[in-house]
This record gives structure tokens, sequence and C-alpha cells, in this order.
């Protein structure tokens, strides 16, 4: 087998065994091919040392710890698969020390910011009427009031809502199934954008969304849901319009404020781990320093010595 061979075998087994997405498989194959562009060397025959080379590389251009410790990890894995299917006597990838990194606080937002942001997008919204509006006013307090991934935000399907139901079906990594408790507001926000998509025209008078069945956020392009990068940038744009600098604002900071403002006002590091849906607690743990400040003032305004 060539190297591309191996990469497609090997992607089409995180397909069928893992469930990854699209994007996971794209960015594996994206990773495989950059290491024989950068060292000149093939997968199938890479030594020890020419990972080590490519790391070395990786180093020099200035691609940060955390990208470089992602693209050895994706040579781990494909290496332990040749190896575990007899497609390699050996596996180069096995004594590799990852790259240094920090586990670095995601960018937060206050609750004042947030509520700053939602009520510029309420006012919009309320001001228009439009459609559009709507929909980002919607998104927004989804995404606050259940901490959803981006991706799993625009991919939501119209029957995610069940009538009568404070809550939503989401399918998230691995097509797992979890159960997400909405906020009345949200549950508003997202009743008031259905209406109106209803009867949403186009240029020429003709419903615009007449054909869909499917999705929560559709749209006319490709995929037939409104994109990540799309909301994105409505996001940012909103961000400025309730000062806010679009270098401190996406969907995953929204996502990261929603964590930390439920461990703030006393919820359960469990309870918010299923919210997120991170299969391990040790991925919630990011959030502790939240915890850790909340038991320092407790102990501080509750404990009888202290002070003393």
């Amino acid at each position: 087998m060539n190297d591309q061979n191996l990469i497609d075998v090997f992607l089409e087994m995180i397909l069928t065994e893992r469930a990854a997405s699209i994007n996971t498989l794209e960015s594996y194959r994206r990773d495989l091919e950059l290491f024989v562009e950068m060292t000149g060397c093939s997968l199938k025959g890479a030594s020890s040392d020419d990972l080590k080379k490519y790391l070395s590389l990786l180093e020099k251009q200035d691609f940060a710890a955390s990208t470089a410790a992602r693209k050895l990890s994706c040579l781990r894995q494909f290496y332990k698969f040749l190896y575990a299917e007899g497609l390699r006597g050996d596996n180069p990838a096995l004594d590799l020390d990852s790259p240094k990194t920090g586990r670095s606080l995601p960018k937060l937002l206050s609750e004042d910011e947030v509520s700053t942001l939602l009520d510029e997008a309420s006012n919009k919204a309320e001001k228009s009427g439009h459609v559009n509006d709507l929909r980002l006013l919607a998104l927004l307090e989804l995404l606050y009031a259940t901490g959803l991934r981006v991706s799993e935000l625009v991919n939501l399907p119209l029957n995610a809502f069940r009538s009568g139901e404070p809550y939503i079906y989401v399918i998230g990594k691995g097509e797992k199934e979890r159960l997400v408790p909405l906020s009345e507001r949200a549950l508003n926000a997202v009743q008031n954008y259905m209406t109106a998509l209803k009867t949403a025209k186009d240029s020429s008078g003709k419903l615009k969304f007449a054909d869909n069945k499917k999705w929560l956020f559709p749209s006319r392009g490709k995929s037939g849901h409104l994109t990540r990068q799309y909301f994105a940038k409505e996001l940012k744009a909103l961000g400025v319009e309730a000062g806010i600098m679009p270098n401190r604002l996406s969907p995953h900071v929204v996502r990261h404020a929603f964590a930390t403002h439920l461990l703030s006002n006393g919820a359960d590091l469990r309870a918010v781990q299923k919210m997120l849906g991170h299969a391990d607690i040790s991925t919630t743990q990011i959030y502790t320093h939240v915890l850790e400040e909340r038991l320092k003032s407790l102990v501080q305004s509750k404990h009888p010595l202290a002070g003393k």
C-alpha cells in the first residue's frame, strides 16, 4: 500500500469504529499529509527520528505546543493502527514525548457582558422583527442556556424540540444522544424564531424555506443549514454593537461562559459535564478554578473560625 491507501484505510477505521465527524476525518487527513509535506518522508517508511524531526520543524515554524501535541496524537493513532493491523512491523511513535503544553483557561465573559450581549440581540430582534435577527437571538439564547458545541447548535434538527417539553434532544460526538434542559427565555426565543421562519419570504415573495423539513436553522447553502463560520461572524458583529471586542467573542467563548457561570452560582461539576457532553470529567475540570474560588469564599464567609 502507498501512503494515500494507508491514510484511507485508517480514516475508514476512524469513521466506522468511532463514528467520527467529517470535520475530524478531514483534520486527520490534513495532519498526515502535512507530515509528508514537511519532512519529505513517506508515512509508510517513517522512523522515530523522522517523527522527532517533524516535531522540531513544527516548533521552528512557531506552531503552538497544543497544535503540535494534537498532530502528534494523530500520528500515534495512525501508527498504532498500522501496527495492530500488521501493516507495519513496528510503531515509530511509541516512545515520543508530547510537546509540553500549559493548560490555559478559556477566554471569559462576565455575566454582565453576556446580559448586555443578549439585550442587544433582543432589542434588534424586537425592533426589526426580521427572521435573521430572530434567528441570531434564538442561537445566542440557546447557546448560553445549554452550552452546546457550535456544531451541535447549527446542526439541530427541527425535531430537537418536542412540544411542551422544557429541554432539547442533542446528538453529540460519537452519535451519542443527550437531553439538555432549556430556560423559558431560550424556549420563547426559539418559538418566536420558528414562527417567523414559517412565513419568511425571498425577494420574489415566495416562502424562503418552504421545502425545509429537516433543519432548525436552515440556509440556502450546500449543507442545508447555517454554518459555524456564518454564526461566528454574526456573533462577532453583534459583540461590536454591544461593546465587546471581536477577539474576545466566539461561540466557544459563550459555551465557556455557560459552564463558568453555572459553576460560580453553585452548579455541580458532574451536572455541567453532562450538559456540555464531555465523556470524561477530566475535560470539564478546566473549570475547577471557578469552584476553587467559590470554595475559598464559602470557607471565609461560613467557617466558624474564619478570620480568627
